[in-house]
């Protein structure tokens, strides 16, 4: 599948379509890349040939395993917001291989509308009963209250024996190492 095909719909939620990523989400891509409010927990912004990179190694991931950062689209407009999605974290000094990870992110102009919970809670269905996935992870910098409190609202719980300090943030962002780790297994959110 390249990013000229038509979109393969993963899930849908009231909202929102999840989907994988098509040629005219370049421009949403490369802007949440780019957005200093969007990237504040990041060590680094990317160009738009960096997004450009990325974005189709994420569809090459979606494609290949079926897994990866899925874009969301808003169903009442077709509009791109961000992404949602489910991946193998590759980090093997801090994770085991099978290791999969929730994640997310959204251009500003749609945060405070509840998607990203919308979306991760469909996900969290989706990795547990079509995916026999029996464990998810999620982290973020110490200090991103914004996405630990999605964590929190989608049931997942502090797994404070797993905190790290990120590998590939630079000893020159110090603020930006430490990472909390939230986890989900079906057992527990009771599905």
């Amino acid at each position: 599948m390249t990013l000229n095909e038509p979109p393969l719909i993963i899930l849908d939620t009231p909202r929102l379509r999840v989907r994988n990523w098509v040629e005219s989400d370049r421009d949403l891509f490369r802007e949440i890349n780019s957005d200093p409010k969007v990237m504040e927990f990041f060590p680094f912004r990317r160009s738009h040939q960096e997004s450009d990179a990325l974005l189709d190694k994420l569809n090459g991931s979606i494609r290949d395993t079926g897994l990866g950062f899925y874009a969301l689209e808003l169903k009442h407009s077709d509009e791109p917001i961000g992404f949602c999605g489910l991946s193998h974290p590759n980090m093997p000094e801090i994770f085991p291989a099978e290791t999969v990870e929730i994640g997310w992110r959204l251009a500003t102009r749609f945060w405070g509308n509840g998607y990203v919970t919308e979306a991760a809670r469909a996900l969290l269905d989706f990795a547990f009963n079509e995916k026999a996935i029996p464990a998810l992870l999620a982290f973020a910098v110490e200090a991103n209250h914004r996405s630990t409190a999605v964590m929190k609202r989608i049931g997942m719980r502090p797994w404070p024996q797993m905190d790290f300090d990120h590998p590939r943030v630079p000893d020159t962002h110090p603020h930006l190492k430490r990472h909390v780790v939230y986890a989900a297994t079906a057992d527990f959110l009771g599905r």
